[in-house]
């Protein structure tokens, strides 16, 4: 008997890694901390797949443990990685359309993003990321601000003069409309971009503020308030082919993960804003407010820098802006 029980034993642990062994490992990157919103809406899918036990795992490689910031969206392309959440016009490289998702101004507040992300204009872009064999699991805009090294940033005439690091290619040609030097680097960059003197001002979302502890090398934050200038695009995207190559089951999971993740992204991505400048104060950094004159004045130097120039260079780009444009 005792034989017996063994051998079902043996039989019953060999069975069980055999499971394991064909369950399926995805593989996530991206460039934030695990405090992160962005880290926590990975986590949320990958939390949600492994409870649907459907023999598939998420693994989460983040702080840039397995690719750079800004290089992540060609391997994704390429099937040599599986999902990642990304800034989508650090690939505007690849597809310049891209750009319009951190358009200064385009985006009025965090409602107007999600209604953005479920508009005419969105699945255009996605039919782009389609192209490339990229799909999105879970949509998300952040909002963002302002931190001066030496003083503080909330209109045109502040970064003249200044070596300013922006997101993305509209926001450099904002600011290099109000006379700025542009350094362009990841966000993750930014701490010691101006613990060396390369950055005297900067630009990101209030969650990178607070993530790269960005306070600690500013005197003045102007965060998003009542008008935000700085709204990207940040969404969780996968590898099309390798969703398409999943049983239903797993697709399944991932989908009712991802819709997890994205109520929750659009309800902390709320909160980011004013936390971030309790931390900022709490810092001894001054907090700046950016007028409703300020942010005319801004919209109005982008459209004559950033809107112009990118309906010059991308050929559909007059129809996407207009798309955009229409959202209310």
């Amino acid at each position: 008997m005792k034989s017996l029980l063994k051998s079902a034993s043996a039989a019953l642990a060999i069975a069980a890694v055999g499971t394991m062994a064909n369950a399926t490992e995805l593989r996530l990157s991206h460039q934030w901390s695990n405090k992160d919103i962005r880290h926590q809406v990975a986590k949320i899918v990958a939390d949600e797949v492994a409870a649907a036990d459907v023999d598939l795992e998420i693994k989460i490689f983040g702080s840039k443990s397995l690719f750079k910031p800004r290089e992540q969206y060609k391997p994704l392309s390429r099937g040599q990685l599986d999902m990642t959440v990304l800034p989508l016009s650090y690939a505007g490289g690849q597809q310049p359309a891209y750009n319009l998702t951190l358009m200064p101004g385009l985006v009025k507040n965090h409602d107007h993003a999600a209604r953005l992300s479920n508009s005419p204009f969105m699945e255009a872009l996605e039919e782009k990321m389609a192209q490339d064999d990229v799909m999105v699991l879970v949509h998300g805009y952040l909002a963002g601000g302002f931190a001066g090294k030496d003083k503080c940033i909330t209109a045109p005439e502040d970064v003249d003069g200044l070596q300013t690091r922006a997101a993305g290619k509209s926001f450099e040609q904002m600011l290099a409309g109000a006379g700025a030097s542009i350094a362009s680097m990841a966000s993750s960059e930014i701490y010691n971009a101006m613990q060396t003197g390369v950055l005297q001002a900067a630009n990101t979302s209030s969650s990178s503020f607070v993530s790269y502890r960005i306070y600690e090398q500013v005197s003045c934050y102007t965060p998003a308030g009542d008008v935000a200038l700085w709204f990207m695009y940040q969404p969780l995207l996968m590898n099309k082919t390798t969703f398409e190559g999943l049983t239903e089951e797993q697709q399944a999971a991932l989908l009712a993960g991802a819709e997890k993740a994205e109520a929750h992204y659009l309800e902390e991505a709320k909160k980011q804003d004013a936390a971030s400048a309790e931390v900022f104060k709490e810092a001894g950094v001054e907090i700046a407010r950016m007028s409703a004159e300020n942010f005319e004045a801004w919209r109005k130097l982008a459209m004559e820098t950033s809107y112009k120039k990118f309906v010059e260079e991308v050929s559909d780009g007059q129809e996407l802006l207009d798309m955009a444009l229409a959202v209310e």
